[in-house]
């Protein structure tokens, strides 16, 4: 089948270093936060900040932000990504470790000034501890209903909300532990997607939402969404992003 057979084309071609989505650029739509995160970031930061960016994919969003690296640690679990990071980071003076779980940083007590997280995991225990008393954590997180409805269709079943996930929570959590919420946004918006095969690249790249994707599995799935965008020119899927900036007090 032709389908099949250019499906299947996209699915082995499919390559991911650090979170560059650029591949698939024109094959789908899903719209920048009203923030900068960049901007917000700067606006607080200081040179002499020992910062850490964590979860920092290849470095992309943390090079752009442009602290000194001598100054800068990042963490990376994936380990594609930690290799990347070893090879383009290391050489500049960041200082790059590798994480096995949110709740176990290998860094000492207050051992940073600002921590920042861009769509990373994370255990707020350990951003405490790790983060000196008039510190700074700020965390852009992706929404808990992000490509909901894919992964309903995909996993053949409910997709997880994920309660705990949610800039409610987050903001109670660091109230709780003595934070000072500085800034706190959420934006909703639909994202669109114009053929199969920027679906297959989402789904491959975001395997903790599509744990058990492959084209020659989820084929008929693959094929309603083809029927969808044939019929409206996108498929669309909620999406959106949550934005906190707090302050150890």
């Amino acid at each position: 089948m032709k389908l099949m057979k250019k499906w299947k084309d996209e699915e082995n071609n499919f390559s991911l270093h650090g979170w560059d989505f650029s591949s698939i650029n024109g094959r789908w739509n899903e719209p920048n936060p009203p923030w900068d995160y960049k901007l917000i970031v700067n606006s607080y930061l200081k040179d002499t900040d020992i910062l850490l960016d964590m979860g920092t994919g290849g470095g992309e969003v943390l090079l752009t932000i442009g602290h000194p690296h001598k100054n800068t640690y990042v963490t990376e679990a994936y380990v594609p990504n930690l290799e990347l990071c070893r090879n383009t980071l290391s050489p500049l003076g960041i200082t790059v470790a590798q994480t096995f779980a949110d709740d176990k940083l290998p860094f000492e007590n207050e051992k940073f000034d600002f921590i920042i997280n861009r769509h990373e995991s994370f255990d707020l225990t350990e951003v405490n501890r790790t983060l000196k008393h008039g510190g700074y954590f700020f965390t852009q997180q992706v929404s808990n209903h992000n490509f909901y409805e894919l992964m309903s269709l995909m996993n053949e079943k409910e997709a997880e909300y994920y309660d705990s996930h949610t800039i409610e929570k987050y903001a109670e959590t660091l109230a709780q532990l003595g934070f000072q919420v500085i800034i706190k946004d959420e934006i909703k918006y639909p994202i669109e997607f114009f053929d199969v095969g920027a679906v297959i690249f989402i789904a491959k790249a975001c395997v903790w939402n599509f744990p058990d994707f492959s084209v020659e599995t989820h084929f008929d799935k693959l094929c309603e969404i083809q029927r969808e965008i044939d019929k409206n020119g996108y498929y669309q899927v909620s999406g959106g992003r949550f934005l906190l900036a707090s302050r150890k007090i």
